[in-house]
């Protein structure tokens, strides 16, 4: 029997949703259930065949459970060894390299000295900074944002360098980017399942939370704006790796400027992204989930950015041999 686990949290639609449509497929020698575990041996056997990861970005246990499932052959959506080195300064970097269009962006110094160094762990940095050539690069408006996280927490917008210092001071030891701030005219945001299934999504992110799917989800304004949104989500999704994603794209112009992609639990509770929305999420996930529970798919992948960047079609190269080791 193949078993398709959901790991999760404070989630009350989309989990109970997605084993209810997988059991409900009747996919023989298919069933999903929601993951249970308590302590975890090194060795531990193989329960799942595939666990749906929504909640170890917060908790370090499942984090390092499903990094050990993974070890002993369980497929998890999404990577845990990937998933906990990445962040959006790379991601943002890796995009520009791929020819999609990404808002100038810089990676800045932490305003205050993370716990456990001083001024002395800093000697390779520049003083004072180049404030200027950054603010030149970058321009105004700009968000300030940490390099790595969500949900709109830690997130300024700032029009002037006198606005920006005065956010940067209370960002503390966080790890803080610049990006300069797109004036959009069209706006979305797109789940991304299996790496080959995208559904675009009008979005409005200055509306409350409960309003910013937009009703009717009105497509975007151009036919070849959608190929490029699709396209372009496609490309990231599969450059990192990730096959449970929102990609958001910013209009600016004509232009989608891809503005968030590190979201690998995103938001697919039916009472913010509605019905329609919903239901598209949860079917293609189930349908992901038992495809990966029967593909014999192997659950160590490599990384795919480096080989993407290679050009298509190359492969990381093979070792030539086991170097003999004298002790």
């Amino acid at each position: 029997m193949k078993k398709i686990g959901i790991l999760f949290g404070m989630e009350n639609t989309f989990p109970p949703a997605v084993v209810e449509k997988i059991n409900s497929m009747n996919v023989e020698g298919v069933t999903a259930e929601f993951v249970k575990i308590g302590g975890i041996r090194m060795d531990e056997p193989k329960k799942y065949d595939v666990i749906i990861d929504r909640i170890s970005q917060d908790i370090q246990f499942y984090r390092a459970y499903l990094k050990n499932a993974a070890l002993h052959g369980t497929i998890v959506v999404n990577n845990p060894f990937w998933w906990t080195a990445d962040d959006k300064f790379f991601n943002y970097s890796l995009a520009h390299k791929l020819g999609v269009a990404i808002p100038p962006t810089v990676i800045l110094p932490h305003n205050k000295h993370p716990e456990g160094t001083t001024d002395q762990s800093m000697r390779n940095l520049v003083y004072p900074l180049n404030w200027q050539e950054l603010f030149d690069y970058v321009g105004f408006p700009a968000f300030l944002k940490p390099y790595s996280g969500g949900g709109w927490k830690h997130v300024y917008k700032v029009h002037s360098p006198e606005e920006f210092f005065h956010h940067y001071n209370q960002t503390g030891d966080l790890c803080m980017t610049l990006q300069r701030g797109v004036e959009f005219d069209e706006y979305y945001r797109c789940y991304v399942v299996g790496q080959e299934k995208v559904h675009i999504m009008k979005y409005d992110p200055k509306a409350p939370h409960h309003e910013r799917y937009v009703k009717g989800n009105p497509p975007p304004s151009t036919e070849a704006l959608r190929v490029r949104i699709e396209n372009d989500a496609l490309t990231l999704c599969r450059a990192l790796g990730y096959d449970l994603n929102t990609v958001e794209f910013a209009v600016e112009k004509g232009v989608p400027y891809a503005i968030d992609f590190l979201n690998p639990a995103p938001d697919a509770d039916v009472n913010s992204v509605g019905q329609e929305n919903f239901d598209w999420i949860v079917n293609a996930v189930a349908e992901m989930g038992v495809k990966k529970a029967t593909s014999g798919e192997n659950p160590v992948k490599e990384m795919h950015w480096a080989a993407l960047l290679a050009g298509n079609g190359a492969k990381p190269k093979k070792a030539s041999g086991r170097k003999k080791v004298t002790v």
